[in-house]
């Protein structure tokens, strides 16, 4: 017998820990439930540096939980949410260690995705399950939550919070003049390889500058990985042409500088999706992960998709029969991506979005 899913959610816990790209695109599945059910409580339970990213998003509580913490941190967390009882568990991270954690939260049912979808036998740990969806972009695998509890107004919505210190922030490193946003690096995790060459960024810059009179800023965290990329891009470019803002911007500043640019260009990764969420144009280069699992939902017309040939040449393999979702795990399949590729897409995003002004709200984009 299936457990019930409530009519009318009193308190709704969503969990998903991680990461900032994948929690962008749940905001839209939070904010369809809130109109659908405006009185609702929607508690949120969220990695640290996601939660310094949407921290302030109205309408929600988040409960940050440090991965880095382990057990004791999942105790602790069991803890505070012992007097806690859920209507209903949107178990959103396909992950054992965020299995584990749901066994200590109470709910009356517990919802997770579907066996297709489903990894580390995450289907052992809920209730109920989604309807397949086959071949599911990542933000619509989200709303997929919102459809299951009958919401019926799924239209997209974000309106992520941006504090005036981001913003002063933001505008220190870039003043009032027109930038584009680089975040060359992807996360710098093990066998990743999602990040470009130097040569070919250096050489969209070059085109951003000579051609448009916009400034690059460069982004991203303060790994030595990341530092170095910006470095060899630097010394490759025309002086002034680059603000190197590497390891220099907290979260929110990052959004301010997503926010007023006239484009974002960057591999798979949280920026690409930030910029979705804030109605930036963006350029994706993609190439190890499939676009349309992963891409930047609003802007995937805009990238530059050289996944399917990856695919076949380090692969071997159809890119319409390999498994949904499948990366490619070589160090030069990025390579496959040329500089004209990506001036051709900047080109054309920036004439489909020729102005932009700080105060739009992606909402009104």
């Amino acid at each position: 017998m299936k457990h019930p899913l409530p009519a009318r959610p009193v308190h709704i816990g969503v969990l998903r820990l991680s990461a900032l790209g994948d929690v962008c695109n749940l905001v839209p599945t939070v904010r369809a439930l809130q109109r659908q059910w405006p009185e609702a409580r929607i508690t949120w339970i969220i990695g640290k540096g996601e939660h310094s990213l949407l921290a302030g998003l109205s309408g929600v509580e988040f409960v940050v939980y440090d991965k880095t913490t382990g057990l004791a941190g999942m105790r602790a967390l069991w803890r505070r949410l012992a007097d806690t009882r859920f209507d209903v568990l949107l178990h959103m991270q396909q992950a054992l260690r965020a299995s584990v954690l749901s066994l200590g939260l109470k709910a009356d049912v517990r919802v997770g995705y579907d066996k297709a979808r489903a990894k580390d036998a995450q289907h052992w740990f809920t209730h109920r399950q989604l309807a397949p969806h086959p071949r599911a972009h990542v933000l619509e695998s989200f709303l997929d939550f919102a459809r299951l509890l009958g919401v019926e107004d799924l239209s997209l919505a974000w309106d992520l919070p941006i504090p005036d210190a981001a913003r002063e922030e933001a505008a220190a490193l870039t003043g009032e003049a027109p930038y584009l946003l680089m975040s060359p690096c992807a996360n710098p995790r093990l066998r990743n390889y999602r990040n470009w060459s130097a040569e070919g960024y250096a050489a969209v810059i070059e085109h951003a500058w000579v051609q448009h009179g916009l400034t690059t800023v460069l982004t991203g965290g303060g790994s030595t990985q990341e530092r170095e990329m910006g470095s060899r891009i630097q010394a490759l470019g025309q002086p002034g042409a680059v603000i190197d803002a590497i390891g220099n911007t907290s979260l929110k500043g990052l959004l301010a500088l997503i926010a007023r640019a006239r484009a974002v260009v960057a591999p798979d990764s949280g920026p690409v999706h930030m910029a979705n969420a804030l109605a930036t144009p963006v350029v994706g280069l993609y190439a190890t992960t499939n676009l349309d699992r992963a891409g930047p939902y609003c802007w995937r017309d805009y990238v530059v998709n050289r996944y399917p040939d990856a695919v076949r040449e380090f692969l071997h393999e159809d890119p319409a029969t390999i498994a949904w979702g499948q990366r490619v795990r070589h160090p030069d399949a990025m390579s496959l991506i040329r500089a004209d590729d990506v001036i051709a897409c900047l080109e054309a995003v920036l004439a489909a979005s020729p102005t932009r002004k700080e105060t739009e709200s992606p909402d009104e984009a």
